[in-house]
């Protein structure tokens, strides 16, 4: 069986430092990051809810659950975006029962994924989307539908060690032009954006 094509991120390199670059204009330690993880594996995953398939991912629609390293996103009724190292999603995946109306689909390649993180996160999201980010109707494990500048995204708020965080998925032709957006709306707040960290 052929390998799978490399990766390759919808952002242009020049809108992101390699390793080790001192990042611009945040500093060393910004109140607010946007991350390209678009090589993050994402496996879209359809099952009916009659399956057994349904009942192992056991994550409601606009919900969240981690998982053996697996971040499991009710997207949609009876559709789940599984997201992680590909080790992890693919054990998830192999103990999965696919049998009756179950589909498998690998986004990896076709969707862009991004983290903004921080404690302005919700403050620059509000100056592209119209979505309430409060606390109350979007914590921590929310997942939503949106247009994000006039883009559909997928989102799931996701937060890290504390601080407000969520990860933005979109089709990979719009990935160049969205990250910069994000970019430009968290300029206020000194956002710093942050290389992906899979190779």
């Amino acid at each position: 069986m052929a390998e799978p094509p490399a990766f390759e991120s919808p952002v242009s390199r020049n809108l992101v430092p390699s390793a080790g670059v001192p990042m611009e204009p945040g500093g060393p330690d910004p109140l607010l990051t946007v991350q390209d993880v678009s090589s993050t594996t994402k496996i879209i995953v359809r099952a009916g809810p009659e399956t057994d398939a349904c009942h192992q991912l056991s994550t409601r629609f606009t919900t969240s659950r981690a998982a053996d390293g697996v971040l499991i996103v009710g997207q949609r009724p009876d559709e789940w975006t599984l997201l992680g190292q590909e080790a992890a999603v693919e054990g998830l995946i192999d103990k999965l029962d696919r049998s009756g109306h179950v589909s498998v689909i690998d986004g990896t390649h076709s969707r862009a994924l991004f983290r903004l993180t921080g404690e302005a996160a919700a403050s620059a999201l509000e100056k592209l989307c119209s979505l309430d980010w409060s606390d109350h109707m979007t914590p921590d494990g929310a997942a939503v539908s949106a247009s994000v500048a006039r883009v559909t995204c997928d989102i799931v708020r996701n937060d890290l060690e504390g601080a407000p965080s969520y990860l933005i998925s979109c089709d990979r032709s719009y990935g160049q032009y969205l990250f910069q957006v994000i970019l430009d709306s968290g300029q206020e707040f000194g956002v710093a954006p942050l290389a992906d960290p899979v190779v």
